[in-house]
C-alpha cells in the first residue's frame, strides 16, 4: 500500500527497507515526489551537521522575531491585575517541543496539560518559541536549570499562548560539505532566485511523519479504521531500515517472539510510549484500544492528522505529475484571497474558470491570493474542488483507501473536519549571508542562508529544492 518493499518479517530484522536509506526515498514514502526547481541543478551538501547550523525563531503576531538571547527583567505576578498565566521564551537544543515541555513539567511537578504553545519546532536545531503555563511560576522558572533547555524572558500574562497564534518562523541555516566546483555559486544564485520569485510546493515535511520511522500516517490510518491491534503493531514492532539498529533489534525480537514481558524489559526507557503500551497489555490482555489510549491525546491527534498530511502530499505530487502547472491556476482550481492583516488564507474563495478570472490572476500575481488544495476531513465537500476530487479518488484506488475514511465512527465529531492549504509557499527575505570555506569538511564550501516562512510550512521543503 505504501509503495515500499516489504521484506519477509520472519527472515529479516527490517519490515520496511529503503534501498539506499536516503532522504529522497523516505520523502517518496510520505508522498513528497516532485520538485519545483527540477530544471536547475541542486547543490547537494548537508544541513543539521551541528545543532547551531539550524536556528529557528518564532515570529509573533506583530511581526517581531524572538531572539535566542533576549531575557528581559519581568514584573511580578499580580492577581489584582488579573494575571493568570506565566509566559516565557523556551530555548531548546536538540529537543522537540513535546520533550522539552515534559521535562519542564516534571521539574516543576505540574501536569503537562497546564502548558500551551503555538507550534512545534524542529528537534535537531536551536530554537526559541513562546510557551505559557496556567498559574504563577515566575520565580520557579527563573531558577530552573535543565540541560539544553533555557528559560528566558519570563513574565505574567492575562492570556495564554494559543495553538497557531504565531505568524511564522525565521530560519538561519548553514549548509555544509558543498563541492568546490566552478558552477557552485551560479547554481546557488539560480536556485535562490527561483525560490524567491516563485516559491516551492507546500508539502508537509518529514518531521510530520518521523524522520527515522516515517510511519505516523500509517498508524493514523489504522486508528481511523478502528484497527487498534495493527496500530499498536505499527507503532511498537514495525521496523524501518532508517532507524537506529538497537531500536530495530528490540522491535524485531518482539515482533518475532511476541513476548510482552521480555519486550518490556528489553525496550530502552527512551521508548517510553512503547513501554507504556506494552505494560498495559501485560496487565489487561489484548485490549489494544486501551494500549493506544495510553498515548497522550495530542500525539493521537497528530497521528491522525499525519494521515491527512500524507493524502495532501500525494494529491499535490500527482497533480504535478499529471502536467498541471504549479504556479498558475487552471479551470477547476480553487483560489483563496489572503487576509490583509497576516497574509494567511481567508474564508473568501473562488472557483477559477469564470467571471472573476482576470481579478484572480491579478491577485495571485500581487501575492494577495493562493491556489489551495483540500486537507481531506470529515466535512470536506470534494465537489467544491473539481480537479482535486478526481485526483483524490485516483489515490484512494492506488493506495486502497476507503473514500469515506473520515466518516469514521472512531474519531470525535468535532475533530478532523478538514481544511485547506496553499499549494505553494513563497519564502520572505530569502538571502545568502555567507559563502565561505567549510571548517568542518576540509576542502569544501559552506553557505549560510536566512529566510522566513508562514506557520505550518516547512523549511526542509525549501532546502530540498536547493540541495536535490
Amino acid at each position: 500500500m505504501w509503495a515500499i518493499k516489504l521484506l519477509d518479517q520472519e527472515k529479516s530484522s527490517t519490515t520496511y527497507s529503503f534501498k539506499n536509506n536516503i532522504e529522497k526515498e523516505v520523502e517518496k514514502f510520505v508522498g513528497i515526489e516532485v520538485y519545483a526547481t527540477s530544471k536547475i541543478n541542486g547543490i547537494k551538501g548537508e544541513y543539521k551537521v551541528l545543532y547551531k547550523d539550524f536556528i529557528v525563531k518564532e515570529i509573533e503576531k506583530n511581526g517581531r522575531i524572538l531572539d535566542i538571547k533576549e531575557d528581559y527583567t519581568s514584573p511580578s505576578f499580580s492577581k489584582e491585575l488579573t494575571d493568570k498565566f506565566t509566559t516565557f521564551n523556551l530555548v531548546k537544543v536538540n529537543k522537540d517541543t513535546f520533550e522539552a515541555v515534559k521535562k519542564i513539567s516534571k521539574a516543576l511537578k505540574i501536569p503537562y496539560n497546564l502548558f500551551s504553545y503555538s507550534g512545534l519546532k524542529d528537534k535537531q536545531a536551536i530554537s526559541v518559541q513562546k510557551v505559557s503555563i496556567k498559574g504563577n511560576y515566575v520565580e520557579q522558572l527563573k531558577n530552573l536549570k535543565i540541560r539544553d533547555i533555557f528559560i528566558r524572558n519570563v513574565y505574567p500574562t492575562k492570556k495564554p499562548v494559543k495553538l497557531g497564534s504565531h505568524l511564522g518562523n525565521s530560519f538561519t541555516i548553514t549548509i555544509r560539505d558543498l563541492n568546490n566546483v566552478k558552477e557552485l555559486k551560479h547554481n546557488i544564485d539560480k536556485n535562490l532566485k527561483f525560490l524567491r520569485n516563485y516559491g516551492f510546493p507546500n508539502y508537509f515535511g518529514l518531521q510530520r511523519f518521523g524522520n527515522y520511522r516515517p510511519n505516523s500516517h500509517i498508524i493514523g490510518h489504522f486508528l481511523l479504521k478502528g484497527d487498534y491491534e495493527n496500530a499498536f503493531k505499527e507503532y511498537v514492532s514495525t521496523t524501518y531500515s532508517t532507524e537506529p539498529i538497537d531500536s530495530r533489534k528490540v522491535r524485531s525480537d518482539f515482533r518475532n517472539n511476541g513476548d510482552l514481558e521480555k519486550a518490556y524489559n528489553n525496550f530502552p526507557k527512551i521508548l517510553r510510549y512503547e513501554r507504556n503500551m506494552i505494560q498495559y497489555l501485560i496487565e489487561n490482555g489484548n485490549d489494544y484500544q486501551g494500549a493506544i489510549n495510553t498515548l497522550p491525546i495530542d500525539l493521537i491527534r497528530l497521528l491522525i492528522s499525519s494521515f491527512q498530511s500524507y493524502l495532501f502530499n500525494r494529491m499535490l505530487s500527482l497533480r504535478i505529475k499529471k502536467g498541471l502547472p504549479l504556479f498558475k491556476p487552471v479551470n477547476g482550481d480553487v483560489i483563496c484571497i489572503l487576509d490583509d492583516y497576516d497574509g494567511n488564507i481567508s474564508d473568501v474563495k473562488y472557483l477559477f474558470g469564470g467571471t472573476y478570472d482576470k481579478y484572480l490572476k491579478r491577485a495571485l500575481k500581487s501575492n494577495r491570493a493562493s491556489i489551495v488544495l483540500p486537507i481531506i476531513g470529515k466535512k470536506t465537500a470534494l465537489d467544491e474542488y473539481p480537479i482535486m476530487e478526481a485526483i483524490f479518488k485516483e489515490i484512494t484506488k492506488l493506495d486502497q483507501i476507503d473514500e469515506n475514511i473520515f466518516q469514521s465512527k472512531y474519531i470525535d465529531e468535532t475533530e478532523f473536519k478538514g481544511s485547506i492549504r496553499a499549494m505553494t509557499v513563497k519564502p520572505n527575505d530569502l538571502k545568502m549571508l555567507e559563502f565561505t570555506d567549510d571548517e568542518y569538511y576540509h576542502g569544501k564550501k559552506k553557505i549560510k542562508i536566512e529566510f522566513s516562512l508562514k506557520k505550518g510550512t516547512y523549511a526542509t521543503m525549501l532546502l530540498r529544492e536547493l540541495l536535490k
